[in-house]
């Protein structure tokens, strides 16, 4: 009954083609932003902002003993421990089941476990988006939400 299930995953969510050449071990606390030139797996601690070009195919991993405390903007992130801040993918965002992010989450396409939690807006933006919608457009509807939620 379930197998249905287990085929579904497969093709949500995808194997990662790139080759990590920087990894933050799950004992190690960065405090400090970081300017991203090849992808990295986070399984320690970044207390500071995460950025790539936006030219650049760039993953960012939060492994499960992984935590950011900042935003996070590249082509890909995939989040399986816990981000403080905003998250800005230009292709994908993936949320594990045991994930948590606090903040708003940008993307262009998102897959997302059962468990994983998020405490912000979601908001799809590029390519996927629907070509009608302004950043303009999508900042007052954030703001909409965000004094809809204040209120109650």
């Amino acid at each position: 009954m379930f197998s249905k299930f287990a085929k579904n995953k497969s093709s949500t969510f995808r194997a990662l083609p790139e080759k990590f050449d920087t990894s933050i071990g799950k004992n190690t606390v960065i405090n400090g932003s970081l300017v991203l030139l090849d992808s990295i797996r986070i399984d320690g601690k970044v207390v500071g902002n995460i950025e790539s070009s936006k030219e650049e195919a760039i993953t960012v991993v939060v492994g499960g003993t992984g935590e950011v405390q900042g935003d996070i903007v590249a082509h890909r992130v995939v989040v399986v421990g816990k981000v403080s801040g905003n998250i800005h993918a230009h292709e994908r965002v993936e949320l594990h089941t045991e994930s948590l992010v606090q903040g708003d989450i940008k993307y262009g396409s998102i897959a997302i476990e059962h468990g994983a939690k998020v405490l912000g807006l979601l908001l799809q933006v590029g390519a996927a988006a629907p070509s009608n919608l302004s950043d303009t457009d999508a900042q007052n509807a954030i703001r909409k939400a965000q004094s809809a939620s204040s209120g109650s």
